[in-house]
């Protein structure tokens, strides 16, 4: 073998040992938890399909931008041309400064601070590739194969009785608890918060974790995300910027949403005080509350007052002439000269596609 062909092989050999050693640093139960913060866009394991993000399989070795049928970034698909793959020392870069080790990215995510978050990080992505099969450490091992007892099937009913309930007689009365699991909306007048509470400071690390990849680290939005803070008085311009602190008139509205809807493609997985707690740190983002120490809970709630509640108004078309049983609304010739047409719908698109 030539002085240059044992050195190529030397290298590709230490190259195999320091990517192992970088998994092995990492702890997959861990790396699960850090993963949290890729799902809404990305998914691993078996029949992971790309999303907002391609899938995650088999990235150990994947040249950069070479998923079939993913639109990725001209930036991204450059870096696959020059040759970058993905390997323990790209990935590190990539995760930790996304927009500047591929500059242009669509990649909204900020990056991965902490260096041990990304070895875990990578250890956790490591156990779904092939060449990242190197044995990582994790929280908790054991020596138990689990087994599953077969499940019996239900036997047909015959000649079951005909519930007497509803139009058609399908199904059956919801119980207490399953209504009672469904029934968390929360109204303007407080109606329906849970006892909870939750600080500020508490609330900005509920934010960083699970809402700054998408909405920015001061709720000023990442990429085409949408904007949770700032625009006070920009609801007359053209552009209006509408936010929690500019445009919503309750603070119930933002709970209720949070606690249903967010984190994106993770709903519900917040408790109580978490929601409270990022709830308190929006708040804390729009200059409504203006103490780090602040705390909100269940029983200050309603004491909050939005700056734009003002200039919302309960419905009155109920007065309006076509509403009136004794009126026929009008059909015909109902505008004196012609008609103009004064405002156009604007088209927001907040929620990115997968080309974005």
């Amino acid at each position: 073998m030539s002085k240059f062909l044992k050195t190529i092989a030397l290298a590709l050999v230490a190259a195999t040992l320091s990517g192992s050693a970088a998994l092995a640093n990492g702890d997959v139960d861990q790396g699960e938890k850090v993963f949290k913060k890729c799902k809404a866009c990305h998914a691993v394991g078996e029949g992971a399909k790309n999303k907002i993000g391609p899938q995650l399989n088999d990235l150990f070795g994947r040249v950069a931008g070479s998923i079939d049928g993913f639109k990725y970034s001209k930036a991204m698909i450059a870096k696959g041309e020059e040759g970058t793959q993905w390997d323990q020392e790209s990935l590190a870069a990539f995760l930790s400064k996304p927009k500047s080790f591929v500059k242009g990215t669509k990649m909204s995510f900020a990056g991965i601070k902490k260096q041990k978050d990304i070895d875990n990080l990578l250890a956790y992505l490591g156990t779904f590739s092939a060449t990242g099969d190197t044995e990582p450490t994790t929280s908790e091992t054991s020596d138990q194969t689990a087994t599953t007892e077969p499940v019996e099937k239900a036997a047909p009913l015959k000649n079951a009785e005909l519930p007497t309930h509803g139009t058609y007689h399908l199904g059956r009365m919801a119980s207490e608890a399953e209504i009672a699991a469904w029934n968390h909306d929360v109204r303007p007048d407080g109606e329906g918060l849970p006892d909870g509470r939750g600080t500020v400071l508490q609330g900005e690390e509920v934010y960083v974790e699970y809402c700054a990849s998408c909405h920015g680290d001061f709720g000023e939005g990442a990429g085409r995300w949408p904007v949770l803070a700032g625009g006070q008085g920009s609801l007359q311009n053209e552009r209006p910027v509408k936010t929690i602190g500019s445009y919503w008139p309750y603070l119930s509205t933002v709970y209720d949403y949070v606690q249903r809807a967010m984190p994106f493609g993770q709903a519900t997985v917040l408790s109580d005080d978490e929601v409270y707690a990022v709830t308190a740190y929006l708040l804390y983002l729009n200059d409504i509350v203006t103490d780090e120490e602040f705390e909100l809970s269940n029983e200050n709630f309603n004491s909050i007052e939005m700056p734009n509640a003002a200039n919302f108004y309960a419905d009155d078309r109920a007065n309006e002439p076509q509403y009136n049983a004794s009126a026929e609304p009008c059909m015909v010739d109902c505008k004196a000269g012609p008609v103009e047409i004064t405002k156009r719908a604007q088209v927001l698109d907040v929620t990115p596609d997968q080309s974005n």
